[in-house]
């Protein structure tokens, strides 16, 4: 299978890709990004001949269905990286909560976040890549707090590969940040950020497209890529989550087969939804995916008013910080899927040039037979927080944002898998806040009193974090970026 781009081809790029080289270089023409030229047809045909697989299983007939240029042997090493996680059987458990709403967990792997999923397998495979190539590679990796750790944590160490990782100062968590700043392997570099998220992921989309910065690499005999869900091989092990989600409803007699449920997605960068929609496409029985956001609510207003309006906004600090986004960068993807390729060059250039576009009115219509979606404040946050560990379920900020759009944006009865981005051990001052009333805990402080809250143990890779020594203190202004990461190289 082909890839090809999302604002149209400008005569320099290839008209096609393969897959392997939309991962190793993921910016097309004009900015754009890659995406697949055809989804193959996964129907109700293929969903029964796997309602016993497992996920791996599951997860190999999918990647083959795509038909990437990838080598088996590569597959089964990327894919055995999930036995690693807390349930080699079942790496993505799924949790009822209510009768007609199930969590599926996302964060059992090793850095406690669903960006686990896709870049524990992905780091195998891009960097066999580079080694079948000769070549070496830079990753650069812009964060709101949970890809980065993934990030780090897939590519420590291997060879042909070097990671510069972008955070936001004082935007992610304690837990996230230690994460980050302790990993000590020589081929990663972790820089903080004077600014947001947006900013960094507009510095790295800067670099990705900047001739000269690839010129320098190029005297270094190394090649640019990247981790974020701007690079489609995080996107294809997002959507197999999704398919796994709903076979294991079939398998419990949640549902029957061909049974439609909503998919309730809490939505950053929405890479997580983009996996869904896909699915959807590919033949998942789906009635439509519930986006959940935060006060950083671009996304609610793109999907109820069909305006992605930035003039007058600015990023707000919240309780779920991993979505405190307001550029989604795989919303491109929908727009080119369901619009063409000059619609979409058409809204990314006004976007970038005047912070807003706006859909027709038939546009809007096409979005929302797909999308609804609503916006949850913190203390909407917190009480859903409250009432679901109430009732025996202990659950995240982000997690939380889905309760919202479970009560607000269905308008049928029918089963729905809410998906949870993150363990309640990577935002813990907030949980506590939300369980016991405390003001201002630290992170460790906060653990503490939840674990004593709910009977239950830290688990020691985030306990242990408090302890290791810190590798990386760097911490500078945007415009030193590429001086930074040339000088790590």
């Amino acid at each position: 299978m082909n890839f090809i781009e999302t604002r149209g081809n400008d005569g320099e790029h290839p008209i096609e890709v393969t897959f392997s080289a939309a991962i190793l270089a993921p910016i097309a023409s004009f900015g754009g990004i890659y995406v697949p030229k055809t989804l193959p047809e996964l129907g109700l045909d293929f969903l029964q001949q796997h309602i016993d697989s497992n996920y791996k299983s599951l997860a190999k007939a999918v990647l083959s269905a795509f038909e990437i240029d990838i080598d088996a042997d590569v597959i089964d090493e990327a894919l055995s990286l999930y036995d690693k996680f807390d349930d080699a059987d079942k790496p993505v458990p799924l949790a009822k909560v209510k009768d007609d709403l199930y969590v599926s967990e996302l964060y059992h792997g090793p850095t406690r976040a669903f960006k686990d999923m896709a870049l524990q397998p992905f780091g195998v495979v891009l960097s066999s890549l580079a080694q079948k190539r000769n070549e070496n590679y830079l990753i650069i990796a812009a964060t709101s707090g949970d890809t980065g750790p993934a990030a780090l944590e897939t590519f420590k160490n291997r060879d042909n590969v070097q990671v510069a990782c972008l955070y936001p100062d004082g935007g992610t968590s304690d837990v996230q940040r230690l994460q980050m700043v302790t990993e000590d392997a020589e081929n990663l570099k972790v820089i903080g950020i004077h600014g947001d998220f947006d900013d960094t992921q507009h510095a790295l989309k800067r670099l990705l497209g900047s001739a000269a910065f690839k010129a320098k690499l190029k005297e270094k005999n190394i090649h640019l890529s990247a981790a974020n869900s701007v690079n489609f091989g995080r996107i294809i092990f997002q959507l197999i989550y999704h398919i796994y989600s709903y076979l294991e409803l079939v398998r419990i007699n949640a549902i029957s087969m061909g049974d439609k449920v909503y998919l309730d997605v809490p939505s950053g960068n929405f890479g997580n939804a983009l996996g869904g929609y896909y699915a959807l496409k590919m033949g998942l029985p789906v009635e439509k995916i519930l986006i959940a956001s935060n006060k950083n609510n671009v996304l609610t207003q793109l999907i109820k008013f069909g305006q992605y309006d930035l003039r007058n906004m600015s990023v707000i600090s919240t309780s779920s910080p991993a979505m405190d986004i307001l550029k989604s960068s795989n919303v491109e993807r929908i727009l080119f899927d369901m619009f063409g390729a000059e619609r979409s060059k058409e809204f990314m250039a006004n976007l970038d040039n005047d912070k807003h576009y706006e859909l027709s009115a038939s546009e809007l219509t096409q979005l929302q037979s797909i999308f609804a979606a609503d916006f949850c404040e913190d203390d909407e946050g917190k009480q859903y927080i409250k009432d679901a560990f109430a009732d025996g379920y202990l659950m995240d900020p982000h997690t939380a944002t889905c309760f919202k759009a479970y009560d607000t944006c269905r308008d049928k009865p029918l089963t729905t898998i809410a998906y949870s981005t993150a363990e309640w051990t990577k935002f813990s001052p907030t949980i506590a806040n939300a369980l016991t009333g405390e003001q201002d805990a630290n992170d460790i402080d906060a653990l503490k009193s939840i674990a004593k809250e709910a009977d239950i143990t830290i688990p020691a890779i985030i306990n242990d974090l408090f302890d290791k020594e810190i590798a990386h203190n760097t911490i500078i202004d945007m415009q030193d970026i590429e001086k930074e990461i040339l000088s790590f190289l």
